[in-house]
């Protein structure tokens, strides 16, 4: 008998083609999976706004920042394995592509075990280091979140295999089932049920493991492309080894950003829990915003990992170069939009005459920072194709430790809440001259890997 030919799991060659129109194809489903997985959070902040108050939205702020923490831990993982996956996909050499997609998930759903365990059993602990408000209610929803970062791990290592051949939709299919589940049960548990800050918990975890299951079907059914069966999971040591070298500056890179905003957190926090609300909604809209510039970064990284493959160099240079300009239009009429709806962007969240005025402010200062962050992001995807993740980590470093730490204690002590929102938004200008450096530098062009080299030039 026969078998059908599958027709979600598919591949795609994007070292050919017209550049713009091949990256704003294969990014568009990047783009709607970013927004979609966004309404995941924002749904959990607009219910909880509406329905619980200042202080489920306080406690759904501060656990999903630390929620956000595990998360990068994991994409930093994912991101080693796509860079392998993808050079390996743009060489042509699908025996060490499947190789590296079954080390992946092998390696993701044991991390995704241990990180649960310690983060259901140290979440009041660690919200006391940050001096969350309402903490019972952040401790309730980071305890039931814990049990969503298994899914969380298992996601993103499908994904990352699927985008790195070049299928964006599917990762896309994944999330649109997962965030309508999400929505009409925060809708059933929170505002239905009256379940507050766990019913938005809850949902948020049904919605992340439908994801998860949905992705592990698209993968087992293109078996031949990727190359994974749950019954032969394994580690290939060489191959742990590579993403993991490639994927720690990954990790420590996101660790530091994130340590940097949950500084901030801490700051804002001491301001009260109208400070504290506002910044969550500011965070959710600026987000949102971002999402875009995200996409791109992602998009252009797997067409710059694949192109290296395939020797490719002039033509992952003008991936970026188109990548930048795109971004960048798009981050003008975002800004535009914002400034003139902010007070509506908000009100969407609560009505609460205090946190609007807070979030409105932070709205109208930090959002200018979507420009340097659409020129220099664009940078880290030339140096992540080109498995060059120390540059992403020196680069995030200067903005998140120089710049942003130092601006805020200096600014805040003479500006208040003002003087923490302008400093999140001349950070990021610190890494633009740094990706153009790297960039005219052409230490991209030696990190192409090989199955001969694989263990010596990548990992020097």
């Amino acid at each position: 008998m026969s078998s059908k030919v599958p027709t979600i799991p598919r591949s795609n060659d994007l070292t050919k083609g017209v550049i713009w129109k091949q990256l704003v194809r294969f990014s568009a489903p990047l783009v709607l999976s970013n927004l979609l997985q966004s309404l995941y959070g924002m749904m959990d902040m607009v219910i909880t706004g509406q329905f619980v108050g200042p202080v489920g939205l306080a406690a759904v702020n501060n656990s999903s920042s630390i929620m956000l923490f595990v998360t990068q831990i994991m994409m930093g993982i994912s991101t080693g394995g796509s860079i392998l996956i993808g050079q390996y996909f743009g060489a042509g050499d699908r025996k060490n592509c499947k190789q590296t997609i079954t080390t992946l998930f092998t390696f993701s759903m044991a991390l995704g075990i241990a990180l649960t365990i310690v983060f259901y059993f140290l979440a009041r602990p660690i919200l006391l280091l940050f001096k969350a408000p309402a903490l019972e209610d952040a401790t309730q929803y980071l305890r039931i979140c814990a049990f969503g970062i298994v899914f969380i791990t298992g996601y993103n290592a499908t994904s990352a295999a699927m985008r790195s051949v070049g299928n964006s939709r599917a990762p896309m299919i994944c999330i649109i089932v997962s965030c309508v589940i999400d929505i009409a049960l925060n809708f059933v548990f929170v505002a239905g049920l009256k379940w507050g800050v766990a019913g938005a918990a809850l949902s948020t975890v049904i919605g992340q493991g439908v994801s998860f299951i949905i992705s592990i079907v698209i993968i087992l059914r293109g078996h031949e492309l990727y190359g994974l069966r749950l019954n032969k999971l394994f580690i290939r040591a060489d191959k742990l080894k590579a993403l993991i070298k490639l994927g720690i500056p990954v990790c420590v890179q996101m660790t530091v950003a994130n340590i940097s905003w949950l500084s901030v957190m801490y700051l804002i926090n001491s301001y009260g829990v109208f400070a504290s609300a506002g910044n969550g909604i500011s965070i959710k809209i600026k987000n949102f915003c971002q999402l875009f510039i995200m996409a791109m970064s992602s998009g252009s990284a797997a067409m710059v990992a694949q192109n290296i493959g395939a020797r490719e160099y002039d033509r992952a240079r003008k991936v970026v170069y188109t990548a930048i300009r795109i971004s960048v239009g798009m981050s003008l009429l975002l800004i535009a939009v914002v400034e003139v709806f902010a007070p509506q962007l908000v009100l969407v969240f609560t009505s609460e005459i205090e946190t609007v005025a807070v979030a409105v402010r932070n709205l109208r200062i930090e959002i200018f920072s979507q420009l340097f962050y659409a020129i220099f992001m664009m940078y880290h995807s030339l140096a992540l194709g080109a498995g060059h993740t120390w540059y992403v980590l020196v680069s995030s470093f200067t903005n998140c430790i120089p710049a942003r730490l130092v601006l805020i204690f200096i600014l805040n002590r003479y500006f208040g809440l003002d003087g923490i929102y302008l400093a999140c938004m001349i950070a990021p200008l610190a890494s633009v001259p740094i990706g153009i450096w790297y960039e005219r530098s052409n230490v991209w062009r030696k990190k192409r890997i090989t199955e001969s080299n694989v263990s010596t030039e990548l990992l020097e």
